[in-house]
């Protein structure tokens, strides 16, 4: 009788191959249904920008060093000691303020001398005037020859002449006298002073510069090829060295009529209100003259791929990336960003930075900035073997 095992094993062996490639299949089977599915990537928020509508302008850059739009270096008027100064460096004085007294005593002789003068001279007029009064009278009556009324009116003329000169030595004298009063021309903040108690100073010699900070000025450049979008009051932003965090604005008051052949370059003023004193002579500025400005829609400038025949955009659209082509207007530099005026509405979300890398047709999920950082912060933390 024939043993039954060779056929049990070759019935078990059979099973277990059964077995086996049902469970090949079904392996299969998933892993195909896995490579069908589509691959959704998250992206974080620094990696998407929001189109909004807001004022864009554009203007070519100026740069410039600020100093005041008013500024006056006081010179001695006269020559002699300086007897005293009333104010140093820093000192904020009001127009007609005594700053410095120059030693006058010999002006001062001389001005007493004058008004003598003066004086000799007037008495000297009235008695001529009287005489030709007379002579005049008497001329009318036939009295006398025409000679001798002509030398009496010579007289006169020349006492009056004389009386001219007088008072012109004495106002001169007078001149003088004040000018050894040094006075501030204006309201203003001594920006230095030259002289001190005890210096000899001459005529023409500078004693102090005044500044009126209450208006400031930057002198820059601009290229000739941008002058027919400047204006005179075209308002110009920028920002100033020591204050990294704060815009001032100023508008453009005069602009060169003449390009600089060499450099091509066009030199423009831009008048600065500085009512409260915050900026102050000196400090580097760099802004950009906004000769356009309008309202319209915008995105960050490295939103924006130029590299195409068209410039173009990646959109996130129903949670799909999708390439849209636009058309750009205005570029403002100071902000970074662009203008679209085709191809976009308000609240579309682009793709920035490393997230325009993926390709249209792609699923994308922005996470949430929490969600960022614990990614973050799990990729950082050591593996755990268990």
């Amino acid at each position: 009788m024939t043993s039954p095992t060779p056929y049990r094993s070759l019935l078990g062996a059979a099973l277990l191959g059964a077995s086996l490639a049902a469970c090949g299949g079904e392996n299969a089977a998933a892993k195909d249904a896995d490579s069908a599915a589509p691959v959704t990537m998250t992206v974080g928020p620094e990696n998407i920008a929001l189109v909004v509508l807001e004022q864009v302008s554009s203007g070519p850059g100026i740069s410039g060093t600020l100093a005041a739009e008013r500024e006056a270096t006081l010179r001695a008027e006269i020559g002699g000691a300086v007897l005293s100064t009333q104010v140093d460096q820093g000192s904020r004085v009001a127009r007609g303020t005594v700053l410095a007294r120059i030693d006058a005593r010999t002006i001062e002789d001389q001005m007493l001398s004058a008004r003598g003068g003066v004086t000799t001279a007037t008495s000297s007029l009235n008695l001529a005037q009287r005489e030709l009064e007379r002579f005049t009278k008497l001329k009318e009556a036939g009295a006398i020859a025409d000679r001798e009324f002509e030398s009496v009116k010579l007289n006169h003329d020349a006492a009056a002449a004389q009386l001219a000169d007088a008072k012109a030595r004495l106002t001169f004298a007078q001149k003088q006298v004040d000018d050894a009063q040094v006075r501030a021309p204006f309201n203003g903040i001594i920006s230095a002073r030259q002289v001190n108690a005890g210096d000899v100073v001459q005529p023409g010699g500078a004693m102090f510069t005044i500044i009126d900070p209450s208006s400031m000025r930057l002198e820059g450049s601009v290229p000739a090829a941008q002058l027919g979008v400047l204006r005179v009051g075209s308002p110009v932003t920028f920002k100033v060295s020591g204050y990294p965090d704060k815009a001032f604005t100023g508008r453009i008051s005069r602009i060169n009529p003449q390009a600089d052949a060499t450099t091509g370059q066009v030199r423009v003023v831009v008048s600065i209100p500085n009512e409260r004193g915050g900026l102050v002579g000196g400090l580097f500025a760099e802004g950009r003259v906004a000769a356009e400005k309008k309202e319209g829609l915008t995105a960050p400038a490295t939103a924006v791929d130029a590299r195409g025949l068209r410039p173009a955009v990646l959109r996130l659209k129903g949670g799909r990336v999708e390439r849209v082509d636009v058309e750009i207007g205005l570029r403002d530099e100071d902000s970074e960003r662009v203008e679209i005026v085709q191809g976009v509405v308000a609240g579309d979300t682009l793709l920035i930075g490393a997230a325009q890398g993926i390709s249209a047709g792609t699923l994308v999920k922005v996470s949430a900035p929490s969600d960022s950082k614990r990614e973050a912060s799990e990729a950082a933390a050591p593996v755990r073997k268990s």
